[in-house]
């Protein structure tokens, strides 16, 4: 059994500690409004008084709070050495990075948690939980994280890495959700139904998905010449997707930025080139 302590108790750190309590282990609870901790103190945690004891009472204490100056000031009370501090709290690779070296400079050891799923999620099989920072600090605390989802893994060593791939997911599925919902309004325009046209679509769907790994090596090779499926030949099918979104009064913002972005790289020479030579744009170069 390891001593637990949760600073933080909105509703990913409530389920944070939940999930550790239903692991077995004995947990300390703090918030900034006490009366928070009531549900998990009734399924056995302890109530801190403050930081300082709450830190006190456990070798492993996580951090869930709205932002990361917040994590710091909370921290600050706090004797942090011989701790491991698992940051869970959200924000930039930068501030990350910030917190571990100021929470090292005190004597503990850090972690960083990115955990891609909503509160009901965690301690789920299949939840997803991006961990960064020293493999022999992992590796002690492993058995309790993976209380905290199934699909934990440690990414580097780096803290700021579990920040950039939460962002990366995060970025990839807001791009698919917003180039879905453009064609639920195509279709149901058309008084087409979506769920069906899922049903017929489905493969051509799943192989989008499938079709990642082609782009990443790309990608990382920095080689976008393809025999096949060039930037030439996305061409057509974009202008046509927002000429008839422009004829049916269907917003034309989001195909056109993608059509803008197409016609930019054709006219730049590099019509032969795969998809996956737009990354260069957004590089911003």
């Amino acid at each position: 059994m390891t001593e637990v302590t949760v600073i933080g108790l909105g509703e990913m750190g409530a389920a944070l500690a939940a999930a550790f309590l239903d692991g077995g282990h004995a947990v300390t609870v703090w918030n900034r409004t006490p009366e928070k901790a009531d549900p998990l103190v009734a399924k056995g945690a302890r109530r801190a008084d403050d930081v300082r004891g709450a830190v006190a009472a456990s070798e492993l204490v996580v951090v869930s709070v709205k932002g990361n100056d917040s994590a710091l000031a909370l921290l600050e009370s706090a004797d942090l050495d011989g701790r491991t501090v698992l940051n869970m709290t959200d924000g930039t690779s930068a501030e990350a990075r910030r917190v571990a070296a100021e929470v090292t400079a005190r004597g503990a050891a850090y972690l960083h948690g990115q955990i891609m799923t909503i509160a009901p999620g965690v301690g789920h099989p299949d939840a997803v939980v991006f961990f960064g920072g020293r493999a022999e600090v992992y590796e002690r605390h492993a058995p309790v994280l993976a209380l905290l989802g199934g699909r934990g893994t440690l990414v580097s060593d780096d803290p700021g890495v579990p920040t950039l791939y939460g962002m990366a997911v995060h970025g990839t599925m807001w791009g698919t959700l917003n180039g879905f919902l453009h064609a639920a309004a195509l279709l149901t325009d058309a008084g087409l139904e979506v769920e069906r046209f899922l049903e017929h679509a489905d493969a051509s769907m799943s192989a989008l998905v499938s079709f990642l790994p082609s782009l990443a090596q790309e990608v990382d090779r920095g080689e976008y010449a393809v025999p096949f499926g060039a930037l030439q030949h996305h061409l057509p099918s974009v202008e046509d997707l927002v000429r008839e979104s422009g004829d049916r009064g269907v917003d034309t913002e989001f195909p056109t930025s993608t059509l803008d972005l197409v016609r930019r790289a054709v006219a730049e020479g590099h019509a032969t080139d795969s998809y996956s030579r737009l990354v260069e744009h957004f590089r911003g170069r």
